[in-house]
């Protein structure tokens, strides 16, 4: 009995941790491949962000930072982009500048 209880608790965690992953992930595969796709077919040279700009979702870019439109129409909504010299790319919405998701290589 005691490893029922166990093995309930333990599933019950761990599905919670999906489902926190899960709200996590603001784009989803399809539209992270399409912005992908968009970002290398631009070949927008890299940059660096300021000194002390975090690098997460939910961060404001400030103005300074160049955001870049993604024009993509079977994306859906409306998303700019930033192209880091680490090899990531900030998605970010273009009406509060605010990171929506940072994509790896």
């Amino acid at each position: 009995m005691k490893f029922l209880v166990t093995t309930a608790a333990v599933g019950m965690i761990a599905a919670g941790i999906g489902s926190a992953w899960a709200q996590d992930v603001l784009l989803g595969p399809e539209r992270e491949t399409v912005i992908r796709e968009y970002v290398i077919q631009q070949r927008v040279d890299p940059v660096e962000l300021p000194p002390g700009v975090e690098i997460s979702v939910g961060t404001v870019l400030p103005d300074e930072v160049e955001l870049y439109a993604i024009e993509a129409p079977d994306l859906g909504d409306s998303y700019d982009y930033v192209p880091l010299n680490n090899g990531q790319t900030l998605v970010v919405d273009p009406d509060t500048r605010q990171i929506v998701d940072v994509l790896e290589q």
